[in-house]
């Protein structure tokens, strides 16, 4: 059973920091680009971040130096250090698998707000 587990998420005032983790498991992750969705409310998913599995990146404009996406093969996890987080970072965010296949997590609520 293939299973792909976000974690990090909380609320944080405007300015501050988190880092979400998502640990997949029943893949082989290591052959997967990995992705960082978002959705805020009455809004569409949007694509954040992405990093393949030669580990080249692309982000959205949005998000350019202000977040990173990295991973760890060896720990089949990709993560999201999140900085400088404003009002409008607020949403669920989705960590993404694709290969072969395509695998969603269940999402992990960030918001932000004072």
């Amino acid at each position: 059973q293939v299973q792909l587990v976000e974690s990090g998420g909380g609320l944080v005032q405007p300015g501050g920091s988190l880092r979400l983790s998502c640990v997949a498991s029943g893949i082989a992750f290591r052959f997967y680009d990995a992705e960082w969705y978002r959705q805020a409310p009455g809004k569409q998913r949007e694509l954040v971040a992405v990093i393949r599995s030669g580990g080249t990146t692309t982000y959205a404009d949005s998000v350019k130096g202000r977040f990173t996406i990295s991973r760890e093969n060896a720990e089949n996890s990709v993560y999201l250090q999140m900085n400088g987080l404003q009002p409008e970072d607020t949403a669920v965010y989705y960590c993404h698998a694709h290969w072969m296949a395509d695998y969603w997590g269940q999402g992990t609520q960030v918001t932000v707000s004072s």
